[in-house]
């Protein structure tokens, strides 16, 4: 296959391993915080918190379009600093999908942290370790292969975002053109040879990423 069939994959795959980043490291802290947290509104920010997940992805587009633009208030503030607005880049595409993403590694995280008996965090603290410690060589090693499923979720979801990404980051080829992407266009250009090699590279990576999260998941019951 030439570059440009290798170009789009790539790009994608660096995407999501991004974004995938970003919300392993966000995801897992917040899920943490919120799981052990009661407050007055809890349940409206965690539906904010999760409403991406259930949003047409070009609704997802249009209010990144409206908070990072030229005229709003972050992305004048992004020109400022960078001396260009991030619309149309590369990182506009990893924030797309990292948006879409984050539901799945939260809800993960959160789920995982509060199936961890208290008790043995508190006897851990009785002990004198500090919230950290239990934090990093309790609940994180106890929690271990929720954090991972939702890491894979979440990387399988970025790798096949579409809708937020075409409307944020556009569609630049080597820049912002993501397989899904490049298959929508290929489609629409009748170029069917490398529509389908894309469609079955991608099939056969998200098939792999949810096969691991089964196999996960299996050996945690």
């Amino acid at each position: 296959m030439s570059a440009d069939f290798w170009s789009p994959l790539k790009l994608s795959i660096e995407i999501a391993f991004v974004s995938t980043s970003i919300v392993l490291l966000v995801g897992t802290l917040l899920g943490r915080w919120m799981a052990r947290r009661h407050f007055p509104g809890k349940l409206l920010v965690e539906t904010m918190l999760l409403l991406p997940l259930v949003l047409p992805p070009t609704v997802v587009g249009f209010l990144l379009i409206i908070l990072f633009g030229k005229n709003s208030m972050l992305g004048s503030a992004i020109i400022w600093i960078f001396n260009q607005p991030i619309m149309f880049t590369w990182w506009a595409a990893v924030l797309a999908a990292t948006v879409v993403a984050f539901p799945l590694m939260y809800q993960s995280a959160k789920l995982g942290f509060e199936s961890i008996d208290q008790n043995i965090e508190n006897a851990a603290r009785v002990d004198g370790a500090s919230e950290r410690q239990v934090f990093c060589y309790i609940a994180i090693p106890l929690a271990f292969k929720a954090l991972i499923a939702g890491g894979i979720l979440s990387f399988a979801r970025a790798l096949g975002e579409f809708g937020a990404t075409l409307m944020f980051a556009g569609n630049l080829p080597g820049k912002t053109q993501t397989a899904p992407i490049a298959i929508y266009m290929a489609i629409g250009s009748n170029n069917m040879s490398f529509a389908w090699a894309w469609v079955g590279s991608m099939v056969g990576i998200s098939f792999l990423m949810l096969l691991g999260v089964h196999l996960i998941r299996a050996n945690n019951s």
